[in-house]
């Protein structure tokens, strides 16, 4: 198999004086015995069972999606097997992997206040919008919301300084977030996240994609498979959805780029205003 020159990039770039000075976070346990159970030619909900029931936590968190308004059920569940039944196996593991990720990641600061609830609107609404697309899996979809700014929360407990850079590349006109980082810290969140993603065995095409999430030129570089292209284009518009669900303006990014990004996944005006009524419900029961 040959290497992707990002995969390459994302190697050499963990060898940079800046980046070697953060530590990455292993891979936790659970997540990796999740991946295995997903690797598997087909979801074992008795392996599901018995990974969620092994922690108070994960098992609590299954059973309060289930019981939230979204399923509206007549009687609450009381166990991770009812639970899994309410939400169907997929979704579960989706939900555990949010979950373990965000423990995994824990980090006090106001400026990742809400990021995981986000993250995980992000993810659904990629989810989502790779539904409608032929021959895409919406699982990359899923990974790629997720961990897409998951550069963030590890920036903020290594670097010195960067809840500051936020705000003041949240604020500047005159270049791009990631400029702004770079100019502050000689890395940003897209490479420290794509360098998570490999870390934690995320797919080659997620990682590349979340290493490139704030370049919309490669949307019609041929140089990149058309996955990595589609994740970065339907992340800008889960971005949107998300914006618009919590009462944010759209960002700079979209109002650049986003007609380009819906152009690339033939999505239309119509479409997208349909997504932000059919996703309300699943956005509205994200709570952590």
């Amino acid at each position: 198999m040959t290497t992707h020159p990002i995969d390459q990039d994302i190697q050499k770039a963990r060898l940079l004086p800046a980046v070697r000075a953060i530590v990455i976070p292993p891979c936790p346990e659970s997540l990796v015995r999740l991946q295995a159970i997903v690797a598997a030619p087909e979801l074992d909900p008795a392996a599901i069972d018995q990974l969620a029931a092994s922690d108070v936590a994960m098992a609590a968190a299954l059973i309060r999606q289930a019981n939230s308004p979204l399923y509206a059920l007549t009687q609450p569940v009381q166990t991770v097997g009812m639970a899994l039944t309410v939400l169907g196996l997929r979704p579960a593991v989706e939900l555990l992997s949010a979950f373990i990720t965000r423990h995994a990641l824990q980090v006090r600061s106001p400026l990742l206040e809400h990021f995981w609830e986000s993250s995980q609107r992000r993810a659904i609404a990629c989810e989502h919008i790779g539904r409608q697309l032929y021959s895409f899996d919406p699982g990359l979809g899923y990974s790629f919301g997720l961990f897409c700014h998951v550069g963030m929360p590890v920036l903020v407990k290594a670097v010195r300084g960067y809840a500051s850079t936020v705000t003041e590349a949240l604020a500047r006109q005159d270049r791009t977030f990631t400029q702004t980082e770079n100019a502050n810290h000689r890395t940003d969140h897209a490479v420290v996240g794509a360098i998570v993603a490999r870390t934690w065995h995320l797919t080659g095409d997620v990682a590349q994609a979340i290493w490139l999430h704030h370049d919309f030129s490669c949307l019609n570089d041929t140089r990149f498979s058309p996955t990595v292209r589609h994740l970065v284009a339907l992340g800008l518009l889960a971005e949107y959805l998300v914006h618009h669900h919590e009462g944010l303006e759209p960002s700079r990014e979209w109002r650049q780029h986003g007609e380009a990004c819906m152009a690339s996944l033939a999505v239309s005006h119509d479409e997208l205003n349909h997504w932000v009524d059919e996703l309300y419900p699943a956005f509205e029961a994200v709570r952590f």
